[in-house]
């Protein structure tokens, strides 16, 4: 008999405007792993937009599976992965949140390590950096959190959100370490102030699932959305047409340089043919929140000998 697990990971949205590192949210695009034990190491990418020349050793996936078992002292077995993605790179979907997710999980699954959701919370965020993108690819839906200065994450998390999102693709990428140098180092307390509030709105507006009031408070950052937006093509276009088109808000997508819209269920048809007359040069997708989070099935074939 021979194990083979599929791993499935949804990719997410962070920030929603002013949730800067905190709120995140689950998308139904996903990250694909179909995982073996084997006597060599393979990574096999099947999806056309991830590259095909690769360094195992390099490798993402392999780098923070090898971390994470080493953390409990056990060996990482040689992989066969199989590896499929909806997320385009350093677009502002998650795509690399995803993969450590994925990872995490391959290294419980094969070193036998029994982690606990909580472990997975932490761990995934603490290789992340933040909790945003990890607790949401971890758990689905929103999530709304906070880690600390032990790696500990604490999180609130909404599930049945009654709304749709398009996300608005361009086809440049912008990695978050550059998208985070043309932020300030510090605010003034006022500033600070104001959009720590903004912040505190968004999330008790997504948490009371009052929509109007999230599309409101998504376009009222003041972290990180006025710093950024001459960075993205487009932004202050799709904000305006979205808007015009019926959108409760729409605001960056992580660090961007994708953008997402919140709407009402009810307009999806007209609205993404709206978008999709105005925007040509962007690939325009209609999602949802996803709302299972990290999956696992497991597949047992018969060998011959």
């Amino acid at each position: 008999m021979s194990k083979k697990w599929q791993i499935t990971v949804p990719g997410s949205t962070a920030n929603l405007g002013p949730g800067f590192d905190s709120i995140g949210l689950s998308l139904s695009l996903y990250l694909n792993l179909t995982v073996s034990i084997s006597d060599k190491w393979e990574i096999i990418h099947l999806s056309d937009h991830l590259p095909q020349n690769i360094v195992i050793e390099n490798h993402l996936i392999y780098e923070i599976a090898s971390e994470t078992a080493a953390r409990f002292n056990k060996e990482l077995p040689p992989c066969r992965i199989e590896m499929k993605s909806e997320l385009p790179f350093a677009r502002g979907l998650g795509s690399s949140a995803a993969a450590i997710v994925a990872a995490v999980e391959l290294a419980n699954l094969v070193c036998q390590l029994n982690l606990s959701t909580q472990d997975k919370l932490n761990i995934t965020s603490q290789f992340e950096g933040h909790p945003d993108n990890a607790t949401a690819s971890v758990l689905g839906g929103l999530t709304i959190s906070a880690m600390d200065d032990f790696g500990h994450v604490d999180t609130i998390h909404v599930q049945d959100l009654e709304v749709s999102f398009v996300v608005f693709i361009p086809n440049v990428e912008l990695k978050t370490s550059d998208a985070r140098k043309v932020l300030p180092e510090k605010f003034d307390r006022h500033y600070a102030v104001h959009a720590s509030a903004n912040a505190n709105m968004l999330a008790a507006s997504f948490i009371s699932k009052d929509y109007e009031r999230v599309g409101y408070y998504m376009e009222s950052d003041l972290f990180h959305e006025p710093f950024r937006a001459k960075l993205i093509p487009f932004f202050d276009e799709i904000r305006n047409a979205a808007k015009n088109a019926g959108a409760y808000g729409t605001a960056l997508s992580g660090a961007g340089p994708t953008v997402i819209s919140i709407i009402p269920t009810a307009i999806e048809e007209a609205f993404i043919s709206k978008m999709k007359e105005l925007f040509p040069s962007l690939e325009i997708i209609l999602t949802k929140a996803d709302d299972q989070g990290i999956s696992v099935t497991e597949v047992i074939e018969d060998v011959l000998a």
